[in-house]
């Protein structure tokens, strides 16, 4: 076999292992992740597809992401609170609310830190933190360290985990 033929070879199977290694770092630590903290609202999956559209579900349930821009609520100045799509916790203030550029509604902090749980996150292949509703163990982003101050953070949260109530 010619030597470069050979080395494709090794490359991919090399390929292979390192991909095998980052599915299973993966499922190691969406599993502990899941196990990490329970959640104080617990449903079926079924009783969560009736209360939530089917993109909330995604981002909520399955840990998706919407598209960058596409939450009106990435857009909105109005002063309020802001909670968790399944469960009405209150999540976050207008007041710590930013605009970040990302396309994704982003504060500086939650409106109580007990109402927020931080979970490493290595689904990417790298470590991230994900941003977990305590009352019901939803999905609702990641939070970085590239926020402006008080804090420095960027909590940055999906636009359908969210909705919005209007300050009286």
């Amino acid at each position: 076999m010619p030597r470069h033929i050979t080395r494709i070879f090794s490359i991919l199977g090399l390929l292979i292992i390192v991909y095998a290694g980052v599915i299973l770092t993966y499922n190691s630590v969406h599993d502990e992740k899941s196990q990490s903290f329970h959640a104080e609202i617990t449903k079926s999956e079924e009783e969560w597809r009736k209360i939530l559209t089917p993109e909330q579900y995604h981002i909520l349930r399955e840990e998706g992401t919407e598209p960058p821009f596409s939450s009106p609520l990435n857009e909105n100045k109005e002063k309020g609170t802001y909670v968790s799509a399944d469960c009405g916790e209150p999540l976050f203030s207008s007041d710590d609310k930013f605009d970040s550029g990302t396309g994704w509604p982003s504060f500086t902090a939650p409106i109580d830190p007990d109402a927020v749980v931080l979970v490493e996150d290595w689904s990417l292949g790298y470590k991230r933190i994900e941003v977990r509703s305590k009352k019901c163990g939803s999905h609702l982003g990641h939070v970085f360290d590239d926020g402006p101050e008080p804090t420095g953070k960027r909590y940055c949260i999906n636009g359908l985990a969210l909705k919005f109530v209007a300050q009286e």
